[in-house]
């Protein structure tokens, strides 16, 4: 118990300060917070995220970076969590829209729209593992929106141009919803190197115009590195 607190606290400090500072802190204290009962490293990976019920929004390709924790309940049964600290979500190939000036509008009218959504993700999820390499996980994934920007692009005869406009204030600050996936471990280590995938799907419309459906869903691609083992726990 002493070990799960303060894992927790780590887990809460880290959150409070930027991804390249968490990714040091991790790296500083990843003896510290691994033990026999927890896993603790560094996961990234690439993630292809979708804007729910927008018309026109084609999947927009980003690469995430965070730390995680399995923290053992039995044998071959974790609670998998942690926190994306660098991770998007949104869409892209919508239409553009007036910002209220003409020569803009004009500029930009058959142009294209990316969203983007900057959101530190903190799944929540019970693992359970066959043969002790094979990882099945599902859950929840809360998260807290930091940034959020719509970035126009078109092509003029000077060449591309493109204008990012801050648009935080449009959205909530809190997400939520349903995460799960498989994965598989590359030794037989209880702590070792893995790789899978994971799909969350949304619940919560984030558009604060009620006029807007908005929910986000992302197909993650993850690897997850272990950091701190030592020779006597393996």
């Amino acid at each position: 118990m002493k070990n799960l607190k303060k894992s927790l606290l780590m887990l809460m400090l880290f959150g409070s300060v930027t991804s390249k500072s968490q990714v040091i802190i991790s790296l500083l204290f990843g003896e510290a917070l691994n033990t026999p009962k927890i896993e603790f490293g560094l996961t990234g990976g690439w993630n292809q995220s979708y804007l729910l019920d927008i018309e026109k929004a084609e999947p927009l390709n980003n690469f995430n970076l965070g730390f995680y924790f399995h923290i053992m309940l039995k044998p071959n049964s974790f609670i998998s969590t942690g926190v994306l600290v660098k991770s998007n979500v949104g869409g892209t190939g919508m239409p553009t829209y007036p910002v209220g000036s003409a020569d803009f509008d004009a500029l930009f009218a058959d142009g294209t729209r990316t969203t983007k959504i900057n959101i530190f993700y903190v799944p929540i999820m019970f693992q359970q593992r066959i043969q002790t390499r094979w990882l099945l996980e599902a859950g929840i994934q809360p998260g807290l929106r930091n940034k959020a920007f719509d970035i126009f692009e078109t092509t003029a005869s000077s060449g591309d141009l493109e204008f990012k406009k801050e648009i935080g204030d449009e959205f909530t600050r809190l997400d939520f919803g349903l995460v799960g996936g498989a994965g598989f471990k590359l030794k037989k280590d209880l702590k070792s190197t893995s790789i899978g995938v994971l799909y969350y799907y949304g619940l919560v419309d984030m558009a604060k115009d009620p006029a807007i459906v908005s929910k986000n869903a992302s197909l993650y691609v993850y690897c997850r590195i272990p950091i701190g083992n030592s020779p006597k726990e393996k």
